[in-house]
């Protein structure tokens, strides 16, 4: 976690991927990922001729995948929730939520313990196993520490997973937070190291990294991903997926985000992408990280039906569920219900 961005680019393959072989039997259960189990590296080029398969054979691998560690009939349904919104003083290009645009988000203060397990209920009722809260800030205060490890605990209680995503942390704060319960810390790489300036300037690459490395000392899952649709070019696509695939161990969930174009933000006049290269990304984020639950997260809204199957044909097995996504839309509840059950999808 530790290593350089150039090192880390630079890495030589130790194992070539090995070849797939279809399996129509899947495991009876999943085996959580430990880092003894990591034997393979990938190099950026390895990554990139992925990237380049004719779009049935990339199809073909990553189901191939897919069936080896997971059902490839079920879909694991995580719920958000934003327990502080709007007022960050981040720069991304893509937020709503960032202090520097009008993009009409208003600031709010913390949710209190009742508001947040009245939504970890709802969401347990429509059937979510893991709850995540979401805070605009750039990093956790210690003041607010005590504050968020009752949430998590409360949330918990419920028997949910929780996870959270409140910016940046340090080990002590990560190690209080798993202490409250947090199974998960959601802490995105967004894209790839050689255009992060493009798109943020408020922190640079290695502060993501020393997140990560805090959450993992801590003991906690890892939940990294990042953003698709922001400019970038396919090269730049698998520098992401080449930094979240060689982080040692890989994320144990990986969120893939199609950029949701908000007016008022930098980005929101970018050409969207097209949809072909964002399954292409979640193809290869499976075989790259074939223990992972890949989510299929922001901009699902846009996506329409066909796009959504094709990305969990892809390998995507985890969505983030409820008609909003902290502050941007999100399909509703009956929505995505309706399209599971014509996929003959279950959802965990």
């Amino acid at each position: 976690m530790n290593t350089t961005q150039t090192d880390r680019t630079d890495r030589t393959v130790t194992q070539k991927p090995t070849e797939v072989r279809m399996s129509f039997q899947p495991k009876a259960a999943f085996e959580p990922l430990a880092p003894s189990t990591q034997v393979e590296s990938w190099s950026l080029q390895s990554i990139e001729h992925l990237f380049d398969l004719p779009f049935n054979d990339l199809m073909f691998k990553a189901q191939g995948v897919h069936r080896e560690h997971f059902s490839p009939n079920e879909v694991q349904l995580s719920s958000l929730l934003s327990i502080k919104t709007g007022g960050c003083p981040e720069d991304c290009g893509y937020c709503p939520q960032s202090a520097h645009y009008d993009t009409g988000v208003e600031a709010s203060k913390l949710l209190d313990v009742q508001a947040v397990t009245a939504a970890a209920l709802e969401a347990k009722k429509n059937g979510a196993s893991r709850f995540c809260m979401g805070a605009a800030w750039r990093e956790l205060n210690d003041r607010d520490v005590e504050k968020v490890a009752q949430l998590i605990s409360a949330v918990k209680a419920m028997e949910l997973e929780t996870c959270c995503t409140l910016g940046m942390l340090s080990q002590d704060q990560a190690k209080a937070l798993k202490g409250a319960g947090l199974d998960y810390y959601n802490h995105n790489l967004d894209t790839a190291p050689e255009i992060y300036g493009d798109i943020i300037s408020t922190r640079v690459y290695e502060d993501r990294l020393k997140t990560l490395a805090s959450v993992r000392s801590a003991g906690m899952n890892v939940c990294s991903g990042g953003i698709v649709g922001m400019g970038e070019s396919r090269a730049q696509r698998a520098g992401l997926i080449h930094q979240l695939a060689n982080l040692g161990p890989y994320p144990e969930s990986v969120p893939i985000n199609h950029l949701v174009h908000v007016e008022g933000t930098p980005l929101a006049n970018t050409k969207p992408l097209d949809p072909m290269e964002f399954v292409r990304t979640i193809a290869v984020a499976r075989i790259t990280m074939p223990k992972a639950h890949v989510r299929l997260s922001a901009g699902r809204q846009e996506m329409g039906e066909a796009v959504q199957a094709m990305c969990f044909l892809a390998g995507a097995n985890s969505i983030f569920y409820g008609d909003k996504l902290l502050t941007t839309g999100n399909p509703e509840w009956e929505r995505d219900q309706a399209l599971f059950a014509k996929l003959g999808i279950q959802t965990v």
